[in-house]
């Protein structure tokens, strides 16, 4: 072979064995590849760990974006709940009305079966865990299922246990205590959070009522232990306002008797942990709206905003809850709790109403809300309390950045109740979803949607349905919520021109029809909060 030749050949042998190496070079780096994504896709199948101490807010997101264990809130509905789906892995709602018409892809609702009359949320929240639709979807779902409700008993409570359900709340008779408002005073005194002036008592007659409520005058408010506010709260200033109320005051055991004040409701909303109370803002309270609810002093919505209230009484209400939260913590109870404040219009003084120790009407409002957005819904650590995972967090630097103006934005909400002293069967009602307020003040419903964030301006709401077609309409029943940007009030707490449209809009929305005459003037529906 000629030199030539053989130094063409040479050439031809570098060029081959080049081509191997970067072949072989190019297979190693594509398995090294294809392992370090294989091993991504195991660690994005890992349970979280549990042994690990979450040190901020991008760590708590990221255990729940990643949570293993299915998580069911069952109730009536999802409303107190909304949009915690969505910050939650595996969080579903298990509810007996079916709001969305099937199209909400985290709601389960089954079937109707033959059941007895509801006489409360409890009797709801049983029937719906003994139902064996709930009972196959729940162990469909695998893992080791918790739920969390609005209202649960001991009934329940014994349900969750045979069915392998863990309860993350503390226990419903702890929860039954605190509820007490008789109670709630106590815990009040022990924390330093005043209450309006009062004499905690029972009341066996008039004249034993004049005699025990001296102290403060005759011109009261009565408050049983339990119980809606709009139901239970009771105005008396004469003895034929007494004799009105008697048989909800003589006989039902320690009453809470108030001096009556000029006041204006607020609601906060918190969860007790064991780094400390997290709180939330101070929102104002809707109450007794006659276009919404027919119970004077009922509850009937509320409004977030960073003007509420001047900054002493934010201040003083925040401080009040911190304190109220971790003596709650000294009681046995933790995680989410709400409290009501009055505020003494003549002097500006704050008191505390009551102690709801569970999640309320509010909670849409203060789970939604932009500091919610910006760190993570209150609810969520409710959740990470009663999960078991190590965390530590700087509670002081989160309430301080919650407090903060530029973290709450204006929205609203009203519970539209029916008002007429009459009952009919509804055949139509208003689908849940996006509706518009038009200019001459009808509404004209726009499009289906389950998120209240949709809602892109004042003139736009979210309406979630809670009565539909073939549902008895009584007085007093809950039609729907109306969720909105903007305030429901003005400055004087007056509903603004702008809710009246949006409330007798909706209202229009319904039609029914006089009930059989064959059938009695009374209804088997729950008549009772279930919001």
């Amino acid at each position: 072979m000629s030199a030539k030749a053989t130094s063409k050949a040479a050439k031809a042998a570098t060029k081959s064995a080049a081509k191997k190496s970067s072949a072989k070079k190019a297979s190693a780096k594509k398995a090294r590849a294809k392992k370090a994504g294989a091993k991504k896709a195991v660690a994005a199948r890992r349970p979280p760990n549990k042994n690990v101490k979450l040190k901020n807010i991008s760590e708590v997101r990221r255990y729940f974006h990643r949570n293993e264990d299915p998580i069911f809130f069952i109730s009536a509905t999802n409303f107190n709940l909304l949009g915690i789906d969505e910050w939650c892995r595996n969080f579903r709602y298990i509810n007996y009305i079916d709001c969305y018409d099937g199209r909400h892809p985290n709601a389960f609702v089954p079937s109707e079966q033959p059941h007895a009359e509801f006489e409360s949320i409890e009797d709801i929240n049983a029937y719906l865990l003994e139902h064996k639709e709930v009972i196959d979807f729940i162990r469909s779902k695998g893992g080791k299922p918790k739920a969390v409700f609005l209202m649960f008993d001991e009934r329940v409570e014994k349900i969750c246990k045979e069915l392998g359900i863990e309860v993350w709340f503390p226990k419903a008779k702890l929860r039954e205590k605190i509820d007490h408002k008789i109670e709630t005073v106590r815990i009040g005194n022990k924390a330093g959070v005043p209450s309006v002036p009062n004499v905690l008592s029972v009341v066996k007659s008039w004249e034993h009522l004049k005699e025990v409520s001296e102290p403060i005058g005759n011109d009261l408010v009565l408050q049983s232990a339990f119980g809606d506010s709009g139901h239970t709260t009771f105005f008396i200033k004469t003895e034929a306002d007494f004799r009105k109320h008697e048989h909800e005051i003589v006989g039902k055991g320690e009453i809470k008797i108030m001096k009556r004040i000029t006041c204006r409701g607020s609601a906060i909303e918190a969860c007790a942990t064991k780094q400390g109370t997290i709180v939330g803002p101070l929102m104002t309270e809707l109450v007794g709206f006659k276009e919404l609810t027919p119970y004077r002093g009922g509850w009937c919505g509320n409004e977030i905003f960073a003007g509420a209230f001047d900054q002493k009484i934010r201040d003083a209400a925040r401080k009040y809850t911190f304190d109220f939260g971790n003596q709650l913590v000294e009681e046995g109870y933790r995680g989410y709790f709400e409290l009501d404040f009055l505020i003494d219009q003549d002097d500006g003084s704050i008191y505390l109403g009551e102690c709801n120790p569970r999640v309320t009407g509010a909670s849409s409002m203060t789970n939604h809300a932009a500091f919610a957005h910006a760190d993570a819904p209150l609810f969520l650590f409710h959740l990470l309390e009663f999960s078991g995972v190590e965390f530590d967090l700087n509670v002081e630097e989160l309430n301080d950045r919650w407090a903060d103006p530029d973290n709450i934005d204006q929205w609203c909400q009203m519970v539209v109740k029916h008002t007429d002293d009459n009952v009919d069967i509804i055949t139509q009602a208003p689908e849940s979803g996006i509706w518009r307020l038009m200019p001459d003040g009808s509404v004209e419903y726009n499009r289906f949607d389950y998120h209240r964030r949709a809602v892109e301006s004042e003139a736009e709401a979210f309406f979630l349905r809670i009565q539909g077609v073939g549902d008895f309409r009584y007085e007093g029943a809950d039609l729907g919520i109306l969720i909105t940007r903007g305030r429901a009030m003005d400055d004087k707490f007056r509903l603004t021109k702008r809710s009246k449209a949006w409330i007798e809009g909706i209202k229009s929305q319904y039609k029914a029809r006089p009930l059989p005459s064959a059938l009695p003037m009374q209804t088997s529906e729950p008549a009772f909060k279930i919001l």
